[in-house]
């Protein structure tokens, strides 16, 4: 009798150990920005831009625009890392954009004389001259994809009808938008390159500003601490004064820290009767800087 009322009391129990241990949950997806999501374009699936890179002005915005450049052209600003398409009734969409060294070579206007989707890439000779390290391997050109640096789409600018080597286009590494960068032209996030892809046509006019023209309608621009282009006033000059200082305090830190740890790997191992040469690495030490906010934000 004993054994069967302690058969059913435990029968009973179930349910409620049961939910003391909870229900498995799946881990919550990484938040996702509209107009940022993930895109399946023909045979190839972008991901979704990481919500660390579209921080405050880098990420595709409809915007008053005060120049008087007409509707449907493309307006590039450099100095403030930024794209416009100018819109009617004194509205532009607005793109943030990086820029290497080909993108600060072109100045004055062109029109768009062809558009791809996935394009081909093949290094210039002076990219193949400078650095063949990089650029060798591919001298005889990257088909369209995933890893080509052209990204989605590219937009080709022509002047006189000869293609002046100055390309609008996707890219593979979505930390570098809103910075200056080593090589390339003008870069945008796939996604954008996709949007401003869709509303343009061959024959569009392209106006790349000089800096005059970028002072009279953005302001003054300069890059604060972490690379990233900012109004040039007197706040955000202190700020990158006092964030500078707090980098070099803290890379300080993680240097003696990184000595102390070193001394401590060499001394084990000479305790253990290994030499230096074959001491093992530790792992990489995780420091204060390593933790704290890098170039792409």
């Amino acid at each position: 009798m004993s054994y069967t009322f302690s058969r059913l009391a435990a029968l009973l129990l179930l349910p409620f150990l049961a939910a003391c241990a909870g229900t498995p949950t799946e881990p919550t997806p990484p938040p996702v920005t509209p107009g940022y999501e993930a895109v399946q374009d023909g045979e190839f699936f972008i991901q979704p831009v990481p919500e660390k890179y579209l921080f405050e002005g880098n990420r595709r915005e409809e915007v008053a625009y005060t120049a008087d450049d007409k509707p449907g052209t493309i307006v590039v600003d450099t100095f403030s890392r930024k794209l416009y398409l100018v819109m009617e009734g004194g509205r532009a969409m607005r793109y943030p954009i990086a820029v290497g060294r080909e993108g600060l070579s072109f100045r004055g206007s062109g029109v768009i004389g062809r558009k791809a989707e996935w394009p081909s890439w093949q290094p210039t000779a002076n990219m193949i001259r400078t650095r063949p390290d990089l650029y060798a391997a591919f001298a005889g050109g990257l088909r369209g994809g995933l890893e080509n640096p052209l990204g989605a789409r590219a937009l080709y600018l022509y002047r006189g009808g000869r293609d002046t080597m100055f390309r609008i286009h996707g890219t593979v590494d979505n930390s570098s938008i809103g910075y200056a960068t080593s090589a390339g032209c003008i870069r945008l996030f796939n996604q954008d390159a996709i949007d401003l892809y869709g509303r343009v046509n061959n024959g569009t006019r392209v106006k790349v500003r000089s800096q005059a023209e970028s002072l009279a309608t953005d302001g003054p621009q300069m890059d604060n601490a972490f690379g990233r282009v900012v109004p040039a006033t007197p706040e955000n000059i202190a700020k990158k004064e006092a964030d500078l200082t707090q980098i070099a305090e803290t890379a300080a830190k993680d240097e003696v820290a990184a000595a102390k740890a070193e001394e401590k790997r060499l001394a084990k191992c000479k305790r253990s009767g290994l030499p230096a040469e074959d001491c093992p690495l530790q792992e990489p030490l995780v420091t204060s800087s390593s933790k704290g906010t890098s170039r792409s934000g």
